[in-house]
């Protein structure tokens, strides 16, 4: 240890001492530094200096038409681009433009051709066709450049379709617009037709019955009719007989009325002769009742009131007669009214034939009692007054109900006959037209029959359509909401334009936020700098020991590991330094970037110097390979997966891997779990350098020595 240490301290003093050696160690301490910084300030941020590069544009667009909407999307688009300064855009002809691109002015040329729009205006047409772009680049000029010009074109193409989107979206959804206010006012004309397909749905079959039901009727009341057509003749027949009925009626009526205005005086004089006589009978009785009667006379007396008293009851058989032949001519109610008169007639009669009889007891009784006589007198005048009250009341009933009730009645009857004969004389009147209306109805029924006979053929095909509609609605309904059909058609046109130009944003959350593309890329040339500061050591200062003799292999492997650990170290500080102060690279974590780097340059300078000393220029040789690999294969511009399979397979066995991606974790912000398996396997890597060379340096010492002579023998190699 203590040789190794002399020889680590004679290094430094030998560079302290020597002003030129100082003044090259300092430069290689500060090389690798500016080849960093070069290229991340050249790499700082590329493509905000896009506007730079000369695009020519050329518009031959002539425009074209959407439902009777004017189109330019190629005159929209040249508005565009004079406001657009992501690229030098140059407006020009078609044949300026191409010889400029031909000689190197442009890097690319865009031209829109004549039919570009109406092109795009087919989108509503059966047929529409797709419209194109024309890109000229030069691609010799420069490798980038024309992934930059090409990327532009691409933003042209999407601008011109977010614009041709939003024109036509717009114009559609005015129509939407104009389309979900109309059905909105024919909204409750929609749910009524919904409303009716279900309701005509689920009465489909009662629907069917009632045809079959009419169908049914229809030819019952053919049926109906022709046996009311048959019956027409005896309608007739009935009509002209019941006319006849009534006029006999009538002329009878009008008899009866004549024969009971002759009759009634004969029966007022009858019935007065009755009143007389009962007047007369009465007067008799009191006549004898005030006088002495004598018994002597009283067969006369007898006989006289027997002859008045039969000649009462003659009369009243006559009145009875007389009612009896006009009761038998009247209706119920006036017979009843003469049944009632010879109701009392009869008693009056009844009384009469009494008292006749009572006065044939006169004779009978007078040889005996004389006081019987005087009995039987004074019944006879019980019953004469009595029957002259009711002859008297009959007579008042007669005269002021009986006669005029009845001749009431007859007037009554003939009204009715007369009214019975005008309603038969209308049914007369009215069966041609019935006839006549059979007719027509029995052509309509059989038309109607052939109808009804037609629909019910269809009704199947009809149910099943109307369930099929009805199913259908039921379907849309479940899926979708009409209101809120209707309200998505009314919308804003003008917002659902704008939507459909940019209908997805892209919000973008940065993780851990860098702040351009120089920061990105400081890893990675931070790390290449540290390694190719390494190279440079090694390849101007001498991995060997020269003059004092004494020092193992071993020895002189470690000592002079001390002195280029210890530029290296310089180096690495130099470099992270410089990135955060002098470039001003934004950097998550200062701190652990520069420890990160110092890490790194102890790694790599074991590795590259390990190479060296054990190998010689070999390993010199196999360094430069190294770094080739790593710059290709680490991932340090391009992203793994992107890279050739060869140089995925080396990815993970190479330093580079590892040291960027720690770098990138300080510049980013940490995930430790990361840091921590990056610096074990750095570690890996140098903890192998150290063993390979602690082992080997001495066995192949003299090989790597004779194999150096040899070629500074050639004169080409120091």
């Amino acid at each position: 240890m203590k040789n190794i240490w002399r020889i680590f301290s004679r290094d430094m003093i030998n560079v302290s001492r020597n002003g030129v050696a100082a003044f090259l160690i300092g430069g290689l301490m500060l090389l690798p530094s500016l080849y960093a910084w070069f290229n991340i300030e050249a790499s700082w941020d590329p493509y905000s200096k896009t506007d730079k590069l000369p695009v020519g544009i050329v518009n031959e667009d002539n425009g074209g038409e959407i439902r009777e909407q004017e189109i330019n999307i190629g005159r929209d688009l040249v508005k565009e681009l004079k406001k657009n300064h992501d690229m030098n855009w140059q407006f020009i002809d078609k044949k300026n433009a191409m010889d400029r691109v031909g000689y190197g002015d442009y890097f690319a040329v865009i031209i829109i051709p004549e039919d570009f729009s109406s092109k795009l205006a087919t989108v509503i047409e059966d047929q529409p066709e797709k419209a194109s772009l024309e890109y000229y680049v030069n691609e010799k000029i420069n490798a980038i450049a024309p992934k930059i010009t090409e990327s532009g074109a691409g933003g042209i193409v999407n601008k011109i379709t977010s614009s041709f989107i939003s024109t036509v979206n717009g114009t559609i959804f005015e129509l939407f617009n104009e389309l979900g206010i109309e059905i909105e006012k024919d909204l409750p004309d929609i749910k009524r037709f919904e409303e009716y397909v279900f309701g005509v749905e689920e009465k489909l079959p009662e629907i069917g019955d009632i045809l079959n039901e009419s169908f049914s009727d229809a030819k019952s009341a053919q049926e109906i009719i022709n046996k009311a057509q048959s019956g027409i003749p005896e309608a007739k027949r009935m009509t002209n007989q019941g006319l006849d009925t009534i006029d006999q009626t009538t002329a009878f009526l009008r008899t009866a009325e004549d024969r009971l205005n002759k009759v009634a005086p004969r029966i007022q004089k009858d019935l007065e002769n009755v009143q007389e006589m009962a007047a007369k009978v009465n007067d008799f009785i009191q006549q004898i009742q005030s006088s002495k009667i004598d018994l002597s006379g009283a067969e006369a007396i007898d006989n006289q009131m027997n002859e008045r008293l039969s000649t009462s009851i003659q009369t009243i058989d006559t009145i009875e007669s007389s009612l009896m032949s006009l009761q038998s001519n009247e209706d119920n109610q006036n017979q009843e009214q003469i049944q009632q008169a010879l109701t009392q007639l009869g008693m009056v009669k009844e009384e009469m034939q009494t008292a006749q009889q009572e006065g044939q007891k006169i004779n009978a009784f007078l040889t005996t009692k004389q006081q019987d006589v005087d009995n039987v007198i004074n019944g006879i005048q019980d019953r004469a007054v009595k029957t002259k009250t009711e002859i008297d009341a009959f007579i008042k009933e007669y005269k002021q109900t009986i006669e005029p009730a009845v001749l009431e009645e007859v007037a009554s009857a003939k009204g009715t006959l007369s009214e019975a004969r005008r309603t038969l004389q209308e049914i007369q009147s009215t069966i041609p037209e019935v006839q006549r209306i059979l007719s027509n109805t029995e052509g309509n029924i059989d038309k109607g029959t052939e109808t009804l006979q037609n629909v019910l053929q269809q009704y199947p095909y009809v149910k099943d359509k109307i369930n099929q509609l009805a199913d259908r609605i039921r379907d849309i309904q479940g899926k979708t909401d009409i209101n809120e059909i209707i309200r998505i058609l009314q919308n804003d046109p003008k917002l659902e334009k704008s939507f459909f130009e940019e209908p997805v944003v892209l919000n973008k959350n940065s993780l851990f936020p860098i702040e351009n593309y120089g920061a990105a890329m400081t890893p990675f040339y931070t790390v290449l700098a540290i390694w190719v500061g390494a190279l440079l050591l090694i390849s101007l200062l001498a991995t060997e020991v020269s003059g004092e003799q004494g020092f193992s292999e071993t020895q002189i492997y470690f000592g002079r590991l001390l002195t280029f650990i210890s530029i290296g170290l310089v180096q690495a500080m130099i470099v992270t330094v410089g990135d955060i102060f002098v470039l001003g690279v934004h950097i998550a974590q200062p701190f652990w970037f520069i420890l990160f780097g110092l890490f790194i340059s102890l790694i790599f300078m074991v590795v590259v110097y390990t190479l060296v000393s054990v190998f010689g220029n070999i390993g010199k040789a196999m360094a430069i390979v190294l770094l080739v690999l790593q710059i290709a294969g680490a991932g340090g511009t391009y992203p793994v997966p992107l890279l050739p399979t060869f140089f995925q397979t080396i990815h993970p066995f190479l330093p580079f891997s590892y040291a960027i991606d720690l770098m990138r974790e300080a510049v980013g912000g940490i995930v430790w779990e990361r840091v921590y398996r990056d610096i074990l396997i750095l570690g890996l890597f140098g903890v192998i350098g150290l063993l390979f060379g602690a082992f080997l340096k001495g066995p192949l010492s003299d090989r790597t020595k004779s194999f150096m002579r040899k070629s500074k023998e050639s004169g080409l190699f120091h």
